[in-house]
């Protein structure tokens, strides 16, 4: 493994503090645990300049960054249903929307090629409303942020399906 995959690698490891944290919701561990969400989200920034500019770009690391963001995103999101933050229905659309293009992206029969796509613009868009959204959601904010707070995760749940339709509908008409 080369060192971008390390790195994607290390993302992961943060998912268990996030977790452990958001089960002891007071304001101080609530702030390091979105310190701890910060930088693992900020790893997948780093993980894919430095696989690109050091011509470092793998099957492995296009297969695992979009693997362990959706563990990071969902991570949270679940933790913040058993808290009451989001409601559940929504995390579901994003879970599906997740599952459908991890199949897609990895079954070769379905895209008509054996060689793992990366992330389109839309799909960044997505995983980045995700990360503001979650870090919204995480940070011990006073009661008036609860609002936009929750307008933040509807906007990164409609971008989530959005990117997911234009991901699979262009594919869909091509092999048609």
């Amino acid at each position: 493994m080369n060192l971008p995959t390390w790195i994607t690698v290390s993302r992961l490891l943060a998912v268990p503090f996030i977790l452990y944290g958001l089960l002891t919701p007071t304001p101080e561990v609530r702030w390091v645990v979105l310190g701890v969400f910060l930088v693992a989200a900020g790893t997948d920034w780093l993980d894919g300049y430095l696989a690109r500019r050091l011509n470092q770009v793998t099957e492995l690391g296009k297969f695992l960054d979009p693997l362990v963001d959706k563990f990071l995103v969902l991570a949270p999101l679940l933790s913040l249903i058993e808290l009451g933050q989001v409601p559940a229905w929504g995390v579901f659309l994003v879970l599906a929307r997740e599952l459908a293009i991890a199949g897609w992206r990895v079954n070769p029969s379905l895209r008509g090629s054996s060689e793992i796509s990366g992330a389109n613009l839309w799909g960044k868009l997505k995983t980045v409303s995700q990360i503001g959204a979650i870090a919204l959601l995480i940070a011990p904010l006073p009661d008036a942020w609860r609002l936009p707070s929750l307008i933040a995760f509807w906007i990164s749940v409609a971008l989530t399906l959005g990117s997911g339709a234009i991901y699979l509908l262009p594919q869909r008409a091509a092999g048609e």
